[in-house]
């Protein structure tokens, strides 16, 4: 064993990972999870009211007193490694966190996105340590779309690849373990299934078309409304009924699921069907319908050669939704699924390799 893998073994890592409402952390020592958590920030209405670099010193704090609960204290951690916001776009892989990256996240140059917190977090601890490196892996701006992907209707516009990147590699290179193949050998069509929905095809490693889950276009979601009606779509932005901050708001977060019933909780929403509820038991059949629909359009851009379809992320651990979403595509391919999402642990896994093997790290 040489000296890097060695100290490995009693390396502290902190993992940050920033939602919308919550910061999840998890600590490991050499490979090892010590412990993970959930911050929950719906108490804290006042901050989440706040913009999100606001929101920066809230969610530091609530790290370092998490830590210290678990008696770990800040000088123990010698990596640190984030998930990654809405920057550029760049491929695939692990990269360390530099002073440009932290302009552009610090700015929202690219977007404002809770996840654009984590590396800005990750420094700033950083430098109150002895300077641990800080990572991020396959953040959501993983730009791998072929040229025909990117063109729309309108020249000045290109579509756009957000999505949940880290998750659906980690499902993908799950699923090619299990076909006892590589992944950069296989064809697949991942469905990640969370408050925002994405689809994408995945050819031979690189993600060669997906929707932009975050605010463009697909399946609406339990908080995203998805493709829209373009026509309808201008005259909501000139009724003078909205600001763009609450037009947005009402698609990007209070769209899909919460704009019907006001709530984004697939779970309650499915129990309230099973109890009779039909307008409930439509809407999340059409949202199935949709979900399937791109799933579909996948598979012509892999051109029917699909080795097998992926259905991953939270709502995955909805035995009803995936069978219903398995009516609809079980003929493309065999049917995976991984329910729920591990990017604490993916995360772990791409800076912690990237740093116990001494592969360098890509530059942002």
């Amino acid at each position: 064993m040489n000296e890097q893998n060695a100290a490995g073994d009693n390396l502290y890592t902190l993992i940050i990972n920033p939602g919308s409402t919550s910061t999840k952390i998890a600590v490991y020592q050499g490979e090892s999870e010590l412990y993970r958590e959930t911050i929950s920030h719906m108490q804290e209405k006042e901050m989440l009211d706040k913009r999100i670099q606001e929101q920066k010193q809230d969610r530091k704090e609530a790290i370092l007193q998490s830590l210290k609960s678990h008696q770990i204290h800040l000088s123990d951690i010698g990596l640190i490694t984030a998930r990654g916001g809405l920057m550029r776009p760049v491929e695939s892989g692990t990269y360390e966190v530099n002073d440009k990256m932290i302009s552009d996240l610090s700015t929202n140059k690219y977007g404002e996105h809770a996840s654009n917190l984590g590396a800005v977090i990750g420094v700033e601890l950083s430098r109150e340590t002895n300077e641990a490196p800080v990572y991020i892996t396959d953040p959501v701006v993983v730009d791998e779309l072929e040229d025909l992907a990117r063109f729309t209707g309108i020249k000045s516009m290109e579509r756009k690849s957000i999505f949940h990147a880290l998750n659906q590699k980690a499902a993908a290179k799950k699923a090619a373990a299990a076909l006892n193949k590589e992944y950069e050998e296989l064809q697949l069509i991942v469905i990640h299934l969370g408050g925002g929905i994405s689809v994408g095809a995945h050819a031979f490693g690189k993600v060669i078309d997906v929707n932009n889950g975050l605010d463009g276009e697909g399946p609406f979601s339990p908080e995203r409304a998805g493709t829209l009606p373009v026509g309808d779509v201008i005259k909501e932005a000139y009724s003078g009924n909205y600001t763009e901050s609450q037009l947005k708001k009402r698609y990007v977060g209070n769209g899909g699921l919460k704009s019907y019933f006001e709530t984004s909780d697939t779970a309650a929403l499915e129990k309230r069907k099973d109890a009779g509820d039909t307008e409930i038991d439509s809407v999340l059949r059409a949202m199935v319908y949709q979900t399937a629909k791109e799933a579909g359009a996948m598979a012509s851009v892999l051109k029917g050669r699909v080795d097998a379809l992926i259905v991953t992320g939270g709502i995955a651990n909805s035995s009803w939704i995936c069978r219903e979403l398995e009516n609809y595509i079980s003929w493309i391919a065999p049917v995976l699924h991984y329910p729920g999402e591990d990017e604490i642990a993916a995360l772990f896994t791409g800076a912690y390799n990237t740093w116990n093997t001494g592969t360098k790290a890509k530059k942002y």
